[in-house]
C-alpha cells in the first residue's frame, strides 16, 4: 500500500514538473505611438521583454487622456505582473498609478516624470538636454539676433528644454524671442504645429535668424514650412530635440534648415525599463541597486554636421 502510495505522489510530482508555469506578464502603455520617439520606446521594451519569455500587452493611448487611464485600469484589472508607462502623464493619472500600486504592481515610467507610486522614471536630464541645444542655437547665431520658438508644455520633458530656454535667454538679452507657439493638441498635433507655426513664420518673415523647436517631430514640420519660404541650409538655423533616423537625414542634407539635435536613447531606455524589472521584480534585488533616487538618467548627445555620418550608419 505504501508502495502503491509512493508511485502516486511521485506520478503527482512529475505532472506538476511537467506542466508550463505561466509567464511573467508586462502591460506597455505608450501615450501617442503617432510620435515616434513614443512607438520607439514602447516598441523596445517589447522586444526585450518578448526576449526574456515574457508575455507583452502593448497598448497606444493615442494621445487621448482618458483611453490611458482606461488602459492603465485595464492592465490593473487583469493583474499584470508589471507596468512600463511610455511618456506618460503620472499627474493626470495619479488614481492608477495609486491604484497598481495598491494591489501591488510595480510601475516604471520612461520619459514621463516621477510619481511617488512608481519605481522610478528613465529619461535624459532635460535640464542639460534643454541647456546645450539652446547654447548650440545662440552660438550659431554669434549670441545675437532674433529667434521664434515651437513649444509643447503638456509633456514634463518638453516644458523644462522650453524652460531652460527662457533662462538661457535671460542672461543673454541680444537674443530675443519674438514669437513663440505652444503646441496644445496630442491627438491631431501635427496639424496643429502646421498651423500654429505657419502663422508665426509668416508674421515675423524676414525677422527671424532662428528656431527652436522642443521635440523634433515639430522640427520636421517647421523645416518643411521653411524649406517652401526658400531658406537655405545655415539661413535660419533650426534645433531640436530627440534624435532619430529622419532627424539624422536632415542634419545630413544640404536642402533641410535643420542644423542640429540632441540625440536621446530611446531604445536603450525602453530595454532599460525591462531590465529593471527583471532586477527588482524577478530577482527581487532592491530597487537602490538600480537608482537611488526617483530617476534614472541616461545620456544625451548633440549631433550635428560634424558628427551625423556616424549616427547614419
Amino acid at each position: 500500500m505504501f508502495g502503491l502510495r509512493k508511485i502516486l505522489a511521485v506520478g503527482a510530482a512529475l505532472c506538476a514538473i511537467g506542466q508550463p508555469t505561466q509567464a511573467f506578464e508586462v502591460g506597455i502603455v505608450g501615450f501617442q505611438f503617432s510620435s515616434e520617439t513614443h512607438a520607439r520606446v514602447a516598441n523596445a521594451a517589447a522586444a526585450a521583454a518578448k526576449a526574456r519569455g515574457w508575455g507583452v500587452t502593448l497598448l497606444n493611448s493615442e494621445g487621448a487622456l482618458p483611453r490611458h487611464a482606461e488602459q492603465f485600469d485595464a492592465l490593473i484589472v487583469k493583474k499584470v505582473d508589471a507596468i512600463i508607462i511610455v511618456m506618460g502623464k503620472p499627474v493626470e493619472a495619479d488614481a492608477q498609478f495609486k491604484a497598481a500600486k495598491d494591489k501591488g504592481i510595480p510601475v516604471v515610467t520612461v520619459m514621463s516624470g516621477s510619481s511617488p507610486h512608481a519605481l522610478f522614471d528613465i529619461q535624459a536630464n532635460e535640464y542639460k538636454v534643454g541647456a546645450e541645444a539652446a547654447l548650440y542655437l545662440l552660438g550659431q547665431l554669434g549670441y545675437k539676433g532674433n529667434i521664434v520658438s515651437a513649444r509643447f508644455d503638456l509633456n514634463v520633458g518638453t516644458r523644462i528644454r522650453g524652460k531652460v530656454l527662457d533662462d538661457v535667454l535671460s542672461e543673454n538679452q541680444a537674443v530675443r524671442e519674438i514669437g513663440k507657439f505652444s503646441m496644445s493638441r496630442t491627438q491631431s498635433w501635427r496639424d496643429d504645429v502646421r498651423a500654429g507655426m505657419q502663422a508665426l513664420l509668416l508674421q515675423n518673415q524676414g525677422r527671424i535668424n532662428g528656431v527652436w523647436a522642443s521635440f523634433d517631430g515639430q522640427a520636421f514640420i517647421i523645416d518643411d514650412l521653411l524649406k517652401a519660404q526658400g531658406v537655405k541650409k545655415g539661413q535660419i538655423p533650426l534645433i531640436s530635440v530627440d534624435g532619430g533616423k529622419e532627424t539624422y537625414a536632415r542634419i545630413a542634407d544640404p536642402e533641410s534648415t535643420l542644423v542640429a539635435t540632441v540625440s536621446l536613447p530611446f531604445e536603450e531606455m525602453g530595454k532599460l525599463a525591462v531590465d529593471a524589472i527583471q532586477a527588482i521584480v524577478v530577482e527581487k534585488k532592491p530597487k537602490e541597486t538600480i537608482t537611488k533616487g526617483p530617476y534614472l538618467y541616461r545620456d544625451a548627445v548633440l549631433v550635428d554636421r560634424t558628427n551625423v555620418q556616424q549616427f547614419l550608419k
